[in-house]
């Protein structure tokens, strides 16, 4: 079987000193390491000198998804037992998929209680813990009012520490909630570096992709093609779409910040190359030896091993052994890893 396709081509070693539990203050004093796929030419540098690898007339492409506090802690109306609910994806106003656990502890018709404003029922047993919840709370506040009170931030599972601030897990351009987790590329930016990208001549503009917690699920299949890609869901607006194109045409770089960009851009590319307007569900899933029709550029974090995320790298870069090269040098010169970690500038 060709390389590309086996789960544990993507796998490397990475001591658990250098994930990173806690985000760098300030944001864009994290490190960055540049590699150019032309040239081959790794380089070391801090976050704020994206500038200087930006080109005028290049378009930015940032994702302003907004985390919800989406982990819940309540207890069963019935016996008190503690439950712990993480929102996944919203179906309508009131229901929701969800992960639960125990999950042995719930059946359909439980009640799980949060505060006396708010509770949910359960309606739908899954597997791996999966649920559908009907939520019901008190009229005088909206739920994402009430989600503010009794949420937490759902940060991923290799982060033990707490998090002091709750927007150090957003991005400084978040607008639209609906996201399970942070779309973490874009946490190294702050308004005074955007701002400086701006005046350098690079055009910024929003996409949105709502990140699910199958972002995080662990490929299972040893064969990746047998894997089942989770589902996101997109959305390109026609003034983003038209920029797009225009700079495409021009010959100007499109740069994408993170994966979820990534994502966006390349699930909305049609036959004939071009960027359309929509709004939808995602499935795509990107490895060696994927055709980029849109990205040109990627600033992105460090992945876990055998991830669906390092597999796309790897796509970019164009070669799994040069990709877990530049992890192995990252892990020599002690870069911190993951959610909170540092970011690569990959051309």
């Amino acid at each position: 079987m060709d390389k590309n396709f086996l789960k544990s081509t993507y796998f490397y070693d990475l001591p658990q000193k250098l994930i990173a539990q806690t985000p760098i203050e300030p944001r864009d004093h994290s490190r960055l390491l540049c590699y150019n796929r032309s040239s081959g030419k790794v380089e070391h540098k801090h976050f704020y000198d994206i500038v200087d690898f930006l080109h005028s007339g290049d378009v930015l492409v940032i994702n302003n998804t907004k985390v919800l506090p989406a982990r819940l802690y309540g207890f069963k109306a019935s016996t008190g037992a503690k439950i712990e609910i993480l929102l996944q994806k919203r179906i309508d106003l009131k229901n929701w998929e969800v992960i639960a656990k125990p999950a042995k502890r719930l059946e359909i018709g439980t009640e799980v209680v949060f505060n006396e404003n708010i509770k949910c029922v359960i309606t739908e047993k899954g597997s791996y813990g999966a649920f559908k919840v009907c939520f019901e709370y008190a009229p005088n506040k909206t739920f994402e009012e009430h989600l503010m009170e009794i949420g937490s931030m759902p940060l991923p599972p290799y982060i033990k520490e707490k998090l002091k601030d709750k927007d150090r897990y957003q991005t400084v351009y978040a607008k639209v909630e609906g996201s399970s987790a942070a779309p973490t590329a874009g946490l190294h930016f702050t308004p005074s570096l955007l701002e400086k990208i701006k005046q350098k001549g690079v055009e910024v503009v929003e996409v949105l992709l709502h990140v699910g917690l199958g972002t995080f699920r662990p490929v299972k299949e040893d064969n990746i093609l047998n894997h089942e890609m989770h589902s996101e869901y997109f959305e390109i607006s026609p003034t983003v779409a038209d920029k797009i194109n225009k700079a495409k045409a021009e010959g100007r770089r499109v740069v994408a910040v993170g994966t979820t960009s990534v994502r966006v851009l390349e699930s909305g590319v049609d036959q004939n190359g071009r960027l359309v307007p929509q709004k939808r569900e995602t499935q795509i899933f990107i490895y060696p030896p994927y055709k980029f029709k849109m990205v040109d550029a990627l600033i992105t974090n460090f992945h876990l091993p055998e991830s669906t995320l390092i597999m796309l790298v790897s796509a970019f870069v164009g070669d799994v052994d040069k990709t877990l090269a530049l992890y192995k040098t990252a892990v020599q010169e002690k870069y911190r890893f993951f959610s909170f970690g540092d970011a690569m500038f990959l051309e």
